[in-house]
């Protein structure tokens, strides 16, 4: 659907019912506006308030949260580095994928064993 939509004094507008309706869009919610390619895209946003959700901080000892933080930092930095496989478009592509890798480990570890 295509429709003139005027803007008016700072840069205010009025999206029609239509349109509305068909993007989900209610009074109140969010949207992001982009520029793209020479175009303005409106695009509904969902905001989460996280503070009604449970979280795992207390389920944690210092020392496993320790652990886990480092774990992820150098999960971080095997992504800054390119050590990551991917990204994949479907189920197959990433089944391929980790038996190729397996093949390439095993051919590794049979020029690393010693001759018996």
């Amino acid at each position: 659907m295509t429709t003139l939509v005027k803007i008016h004094r700072k840069g205010q507008m009025t999206l029609p019912v239509k349109l509305r309706s068909m993007a989900g869009i209610s009074e109140g919610d969010l949207v992001e506006a982009a520029f793209q390619r020479g175009k303005i895209v409106i695009t509904p946003k969902l905001v989460i308030d996280r503070s009604e959700f449970a979280n795992a901080d207390e389920d944690y000892t210092p020392a496993q949260r320790r652990k886990i933080d480092a774990r992820l930092a150098k999960s971080d930095e095997d992504i800054k580095h390119g050590r990551v496989y991917g990204p994949f478009h479907t189920a197959d592509e990433m089944a391929a994928s980790i038996e190729a890798n397996i093949k390439k480990l095993r051919t590794a570890k049979r020029k690393t064993k010693p001759a018996a």
